[in-house]
């Protein structure tokens, strides 16, 4: 009789691999959130240190000095603008506006956003129809045409401006939360809640959307930069933020005359812009590593 060795089971590596990713997705989060916090607490704090001059106060006779690492003294170390404003001080409290507009331009984008996809991707037949096409019409009009239509008859204020994020911002995220919806409403879990008589609003509210959690903070961190970036282009056309009130784009805008002859007006807060959106597009990557499972077991 010939004796046969037993055949070894496999051990699956799931669990390991996945905690390892886990690991990988919090290191990254907090990679790309150290710097970002560092930021934030800087625009937050350092004015009211007292430390930083008023950064509407006109000096003429210091204009367009350069940064000191351009030869410039430390009495404005990013230099001043053409009106003798400290460029730093300005940097630090427009980056308080400019952030406080990404924050509200996602919220008022993606709420309505996950609500209406979430709708659309669950009921499916004609509400999913109707919304569909609503979602296609937003999304062929052109920003800057929607921008310009609102801005010109309201006028230019942060209202206005948080009124044009939403309109501009809400379709991209209710097409992604749609079809993410559509594939989980045919999950074997909520075929049970159904067989079980849950009702929908139920099901679509304590079911769906926690399930889509990690989508949608994905979508709002990308949306905080789209609405950095729409801020930022709105007021160097001269449609965003108006004096006194101070923004990165409304800095850049000034100094775009300036460029041949005072370069870092316009370039740092260029550069701020450049890293703010892309530290919250890393962040909202590694967030949705972090919270995907599935998509974490495969890095």
């Amino acid at each position: 009789m010939t004796l046969t060795t037993p055949t070894e089971i496999p051990v699956s590596k799931s669990p390991p691999r996945r905690r390892r990713a886990a690991v990988r997705g919090r290191r990254g989060v907090l990679m790309v959130a150290a710097p970002l916090l560092l930021i934030v607490l800087a625009v937050l704090l350092l004015p009211v240190t007292g430390l930083l001059p008023d950064p509407n106060k006109q000096d003429l006779a210091a204009a367009l000095q350069p940064p000191v690492f351009a030869g410039g003294t430390w009495d404005h170390p990013l230099g001043t603008d053409k009106l003798g404003h400290d460029l730093l001080s300005r940097l630090v409290h427009g980056g308080r506006l400019t952030l406080l507009i990404g924050l509200l331009g996602a919220i008022v984008a993606i709420v309505p956003g996950t609500m209406i996809g979430l709708l659309a991707g669950y009921r499916r037949g004609l509400t999913d129809t109707v919304l569909s096409r609503l979602i296609d019409a937003q999304l062929a009009l052109p920003f800057i045409l929607i921008a310009l239509s609102v801005i010109s008859s309201r006028g230019s204020s942060l209202g206005v401006l948080l009124m044009v994020l939403a309109l501009t911002g809400w379709a991209p995220c209710a097409r992604v939360v749609r079809s993410s919806a559509m594939a989980l409403r045919e999950r074997q879990f909520v075929m049970g809640l159904r067989a079980a008589g849950a009702s929908e609003s139920r099901i679509v509210l304590r079911h769906l959307l926690p399930n889509l959690a990690g989508t949608v903070v994905a979508l709002a961190t990308l949306q905080v930069g789209t609405a950095i970036l729409v801020e930022s282009a709105l007021s160097f056309l001269g449609l965003g933020v108006v004096a006194p009130s101070i923004s990165w784009g409304a800095i850049l805008a000034s100094g775009q005359s300036l460029l041949s002859q005072a370069w870092w007006v316009a370039t740092l807060p260029g550069v701020a812009i450049t890293v703010v959106v892309l530290l919250v597009n890393l962040l909202g990557d590694a967030l949705l590593s972090h919270y995907d499972p599935r998509k974490g077991a495969h890095r």
